[in-house]
């Protein structure tokens, strides 16, 4: 061996490292909430609960990333949201519990750091963290050549919140409670390999206009998770459980939340299905039931309310900003149910 080896000749630049961090902590003291001790950068984040005022919490906790839609944002050069898909993917969760996010940590592992798209990627996280009121207080850049090829990276997210122990959801789901879906904002974060594959067949071009929108395709798909958690701060105490529709659609999600016994029964024909889900359908020749298990089909939440509270949620969700859609009902059963076609 000619000269002395460094971690440098085995692909891992500690330089580079060092100064991502610097860069990321204007960002996450940007992201500071009560509760928060100190500035990121010891071996480990401290967070004080009395400082959030509740009584007698319970905690809860949420990891997830945001599956091959990352090769879509480095396959177009455009990595400037998928970290506020990180978040949403998050405490979208949180929220499903009762639970108001407290703090946010991130796993990125590359094969050779690039400073720039790192600080983009994190600058989302960032972003999502602040709209959520949820403190990035901490993370992990992990460069691990060998493992990723260069160019490729991935991502995952951590975040802890609390619901007062009266408080956590579901909760009392009763039979003729109705259904309230709060719309998305495209396809978020789920079905992303079903999509690369329908693009690969199709042959298109992400960089090239879509038929649907005036964007490109890629930008159109990589439209990022819509955030709910400053929307249903209102009417947590108003509802009876809140479903994220994530991985498995509609016809996995909707039953999580409701006790052995109750379904959902939900009309497709309540809402005009988005423009992006249309062209999956067509373009990949799926079918509808294939779209209800895989994609949120322009439902992002779900929420059970008793129909005494339903005109006050409706109106609190809209004064927020919110497409509120009346989607059905609770009935007893034991599987989901659909009236109407999306199509």
């Amino acid at each position: 061996m000619s000269k002395n080896l460094t971690y440098s000749d085995a692909g891992v630049n500690i330089e580079a490292g060092n100064a991502l961090v610097e860069k990321i902590k204007p960002l996450a003291k940007s992201s500071i909430r009560p509760g928060v001790v100190d500035a990121i950068g010891g071996f480990g984040a401290l967070f004080d609960l009395k400082k959030t005022g509740l009584i007698d919490p319970i905690l809860v906790a949420a990891t997830d990333g945001v599956g091959t839609k990352l090769k879509l944002a480095i396959e177009t050069n455009n990595c400037s949201t998928i970290g506020i898909d990180l978040v949403a993917m998050c405490v979208n969760d949180l929220i499903c519990q009762g639970a108001e996010p407290l703090f946010f940590l991130d796993y990125f592992a590359t094969g050779n750091l690039d400073l720039k798209v790192a600080l983009e990627v994190i600058k989302g996280i960032a972003r999502g963290c602040k709209d959520s009121g949820c403190a990035l207080i901490g993370g992990e850049t992990a460069e691990m050549p060998g493992i990723y090829k260069s160019g490729d990276f991935d991502l995952a997210g951590f975040a802890l919140g609390a619901v007062e122990r009266n408080s956590i959801l579901p909760s009392n789901v009763c039979e003729g409670d109705v259904l309230l879906g709060l719309a998305s904002n495209g396809i978020h974060s789920n079905g992303f390999s079903l999509v690369r594959k329908i693009i690969e067949l199709a042959k298109l071009d992400l960089n090239l206009p879509c038929s649907f929108s005036d964007l490109s395709l890629g930008a159109e798909l990589l439209k990022p998770t819509r955030l709910y958690v400053d929307c249903t701060r209102v009417i947590l105490n108003k509802v009876n459980s809140i479903a994220h529709i994530t991985g498995g659609g509609l016809i996995e999600n909707v039953p999580r939340g409701l006790p052995e016994g109750l379904t959902a029964l939900i009309d497709l024909d309540s809402w005009e299905l988005p423009k992006v889900f249309k062209w999956l359908y067509e373009t990949g020749r799926l079918s509808e039931t294939e779209m209800l298990r895989t994609f949120n089909c322009g439902i992002g939440l779900v929420l059970t309310v008793n129909k005494n509270n339903e005109a006050e949620v409706i109106r609190l969700l809209k004064d927020k900003g919110e497409t509120v859609i009346p989607l059905g009902k609770i009935v007893a059963g034991s599987k989901i149910n659909f009236i109407g076609h999306l199509f």
